[in-house]
Order: C-alpha cells, then sequence, then structure tokens
C-alpha cells in the first residue's frame, strides 16, 4: 500500500456496527434537518440548499485539509452530506418535475459507477 493511500484511509474510522449505526443516524437526521430548515423554518428549498451547499464545501475542506481520522470533522461531513443530497432530490422534483423512480434511477447508476471507478 502506498503513503497516499495510507493517508486517505487513515481519515475514515473503522466500518464497525457502530459505524453502520451513526451513518444511518446521520442519513435519518440528514432528511428531517433539510425538511426542517426548508419547511419548518421557512428558509424555503433555494436558500436551504445555499447554506447547506456552502456549510458542504467548507466541511469537505476541513476534511481534506485534516491529517488523520477527526470523528466530528469527518461526521459533520457525512451528516451535511445526507443534508444537501436530499435538497438535490428535492430541487430535483419540486423544482424541475423530475419523478423520484428517475432520480432513483440516475442516482442509483452514479452510485454503481462510483464503486465500479
Amino acid at each position: 500500500m502506498t503513503d497516499k493511500a495510507r493517508t486517505l484511509l487513515s481519515k475514515v474510522p473503522e466500518v464497525t456496527v457502530y459505524f453502520w449505526l451513526i451513518k444511518v443516524l446521520c442519513t435519518t437526521v440528514g432528511e428531517t434537518a433539510a425538511d426542517y430548515l426548508n419547511v419548518g423554518l421557512n428558509f424555503g428549498l433555494t436558500a436551504t440548499s445555499i447554506i447547506t451547499g456552502v456549510l458542504l464545501v467548507l466541511a469537505f475542506a476541513w476534511q481534506f485539509r485534516s491529517k488523520r481520522y477527526a470523528p466530528g470533522v469527518y461526521w459533520l461531513s457525512v451528516f451535511l452530506i445526507s443534508i444537501f443530497g436530499t435538497l438535490v432530490t428535492d430541487n430535483l422534483t419540486d423544482g424541475l418535475g423530475v419523478p423520484l423512480i428517475w432520480s432513483t434511477i440516475v442516482f442509483s447508476a452514479l452510485l454503481a459507477a462510483m464503486f465500479a471507478v
């Protein structure tokens, strides 16, 4: 394994039952938070998307600059991905009229392609 590969792997938590539990919770909270910001606080879909998009970019920058695994930074990024991913689908469905079946198919294909790469 190369030094670069070791550095990348050192920034990811060990995949255990706790990893999956936290991941499921982040996804669930991300979905709920997106709806709460959008509807509950009346930020609207566009403002919520911009705000969380900026926060996600900042979290990614922080994560990529980290030299090792930092749980708070890593899980903040996962949490913001969950929110932003929900908002992408909401924008496609509500704003552009893309049926959920098509976004599901396209995003599933993209995910499979990423795993293949």
